[in-house]
């Protein structure tokens, strides 16, 4: 477990990085792919080690402070923040697999991961593990990534299907060119493909049992502390990201307020204006209520781990919800905040209309739709089924 010093430490390096993953943001976007300055501030940083577990040289960081994290650095630059947050969340994925596979992934205590979840391959069994073949669409980071881990499909002899998830290194894919997008576009989100690449038995995991951290032949299976609900840790640096973003463009708004007027009218200090104040507090409150609202979330997560065990069906669907609602609310802040702007900022070289356009799109993901995700927290509430395994 990273100590204080530690912790304090990588964010005092993100925090320094942060006035260059805002200036190299333009260039991020029309590159389609966060510059290189920015992946090695972050290195630097040590944040590519925050996910990896002590044994093997890494900090070991828990959910709440690896959110932590993942906030600052989407408060500097949205695609970035993005970015990290599935490295860091796919890293700590890595550590349902069997101690061999983590130990090719983690050798030297620094890795990045990125994942695709929906199982879009198909595996053939052969001696000794695997053929992997296939496509996979929206595989954010993969450009950065050593590894990808590829949820895929394979038969099994009496023709019922399983989903596994098969780690991959990325020297082995074909990452297309194809990443054209108006939001998030420097995430490098490219399509993959595998062509008949050999997958040993060790670097598969069924995605039944990493979503409630039961896989074997790992010495971590069982272990206190770490193992938390999939989904939940992986929705808690989602909402992480999109409340990073928020920040981010509150701050940029105050940035833009001084001397700035009220195009014809008699207002010549936007500040002055009462619209604008109630504006400004409504989208602090809502961020705030935002980071409220994950405390709860990371306290179940944390809480269980501690105690060995999984949070229960229940508390998962109610995380699933509350990731989401907070990921709306920050949304919303950054809605009005680009409204209270004027129309200077549409032009591509002021920030803050950059980090509207990513924080619509990252929210139309499908980890965090916010009607189906208050649709499972609601059936529990009222003592239903979740009525999906995804949890």
């Amino acid at each position: 477990m990273a100590t204080e010093e530690e912790l304090a430490s990588v964010l005092e390096g993100v925090r320094a990085a942060v006035p260059a993953l805002r200036r190299n943001g333009q260039e991020s976007e029309q590159r389609r792919w966060i510059v290189e300055e920015n992946v090695q501030l972050l290195e630097k940083a040590g944040v590519f080690r925050a996910a990896v577990p002590r044994r093997y040289g890494g900090l070991d960081l828990d959910v709440a402070r690896q959110a932590r994290v993942i906030s600052e650095i989407a408060r500097g630059c949205p695609s970035t923040g993005w970015t990290s947050m599935v490295w860091l969340t796919s890293t700590w994925c890595v550590q349902l697999y069997p101690d061999q596979a983590q130990e090719e992934v983690f050798a030297g205590g620094s890795s990045r991961v990125s994942i695709v979840f929906a199982p879009t391959g198909r595996l053939t069994p052969v001696d000794g593990g695997y053929r992997l073949s296939g496509t996979w669409r929206f595989n954010s980071g993969v450009r950065g990534a050593d590894w990808d881990l590829l949820a895929a499909e394979v038969e099994l002899p009496d023709g019922t299907h399983q989903e596994l998830v098969a780690l991959v290194p990325t020297s082995e894919l074909s990452v297309a060119d194809d990443w054209h997008a108006t939001s998030g576009a420097g995430t490098g989100s490219c399509t993959v493909t595998a062509t008949d690449v050999f997958v040993p038995a060790h670097r598969t995991v069924l995605l039944e049992e990493a979503m409630v951290a039961a896989t074997g032949g790992r010495s971590n299976t069982g272990a206190t502390g770490r193992n938390y609900g999939l989904l939940g840790y992986v929705l808690s640096g989602v909402a992480a990201a999109l409340m990073g973003i928020a920040q981010g463009a509150y701050e940029l708004f105050l940035e833009r307020l001084p001397g700035r007027g009220i195009t014809y009218t008699e207002w010549t200090d936007q500040r002055l204006h009462p619209v604008t104040q109630q504006q400004l507090a409504t989208a602090a409150n809502k961020i705030d209520a935002a980071l409220a609202l994950s405390e709860r979330w990371l306290e179940v997560l944390q809480s269980r781990a501690d105690a060995g065990e999984q949070p229960t069906d229940e508390e998962k669907a109610v995380i699933r919800g509350q990731t989401a609602y907070a990921g709306q609310l920050a949304k919303e802040a950054v809605e009005l905040l680009y409204a209270a702007s004027g129309g200077s900022v549409i032009r591509s070289d002021v920030d803050m209309q950059r980090f509207h356009r990513d924080i619509q799109g990252f929210s139309l993901h499908a980890l965090v739709q916010l009607g189906a995700n208050l649709e499972v927290q609601g059936r529990v509430l009222m003592g239903l089924e979740p009525g999906t395994y995804f949890l």
